[in-house]
């Protein structure tokens, strides 16, 4: 089934697309961009949702952080490039590689051959410095809104944190008693026993 991709923002996309034109791309910090030669384009709009604490209780809340966006350069993304809403609307955020950029195209392949249409989505989760592709139920839905349902599938991105499978889709109801398992504190150790003098 096809993705349905929400669409960004024209100002995100615009300020994205300014700095893929701007000389100073040279000088970004993610040498794949440095190092290409030809044009750059923005692809899979994603808004990114950070969910700030997974420790309470009751239904999980999150608040749009930004937009990020796939760089491609020929067939493959490179490195990825956030926008983020200021006081002055819009703005480019950063560039970045590393893992996620090719974690996130092999997530977004996986949910293609998905029996049920989704809308993508990036959720993060800070304290687990963990960042999955969620894959929300309501195709229509506003990609900026709402919040995780309990049908919605996330799929952890590689590196995921120790006992959570990376690329495996879950159901957020599923995976979401191993997240709070793994923020939950370490038990005490037992006090030793004194052996009787």
């Amino acid at each position: 089934m096809p993705l349905h991709i929400p669409p960004a923002p024209a100002p995100a996309l615009r300020s994205i697309l300014t700095a893929l034109s701007s000389p100073t791309i040279r000088e970004a910090p993610t040498a794949a961009l440095r190092a290409h030669q030809g044009p750059l384009s923005p692809d899979h709009p994603l808004p990114v949702h950070v969910w700030d604490d997974i420790s309470q209780a009751g239904p999980p809340r999150t608040r749009l952080a930004g937009w990020r966006f796939l760089v491609r350069g020929g067939e493959r993304a490179l490195a990825t490039a956030e926008a983020r809403l200021t006081a002055d609307g819009w703005t480019f955020a950063r560039f970045c590689d590393g893992p996620y950029v090719v974690a996130t195209e092999r997530a977004l392949q996986q949910a293609e051959s998905l029996a049920a249409p989704y809308q993508p989505r990036l959720l993060s989760v800070p304290e687990l410095y963990m960042l999955t592709l969620w894959l929300h139920h309501d195709i229509a839905a506003d990609g900026a809104d709402g919040m995780p349902a309990p049908g919605d599938f996330l799929v952890p991105l590689a590196p995921a944190p120790p006992g959570i499978a990376p690329h495996l889709p879950q159901r957020l109801a599923d995976l979401l008693p191993r997240l709070t398992l793994r923020l939950a504190p370490a038990p005490a150790p037992a006090p030793l026993l004194r052996e009787p003098a």
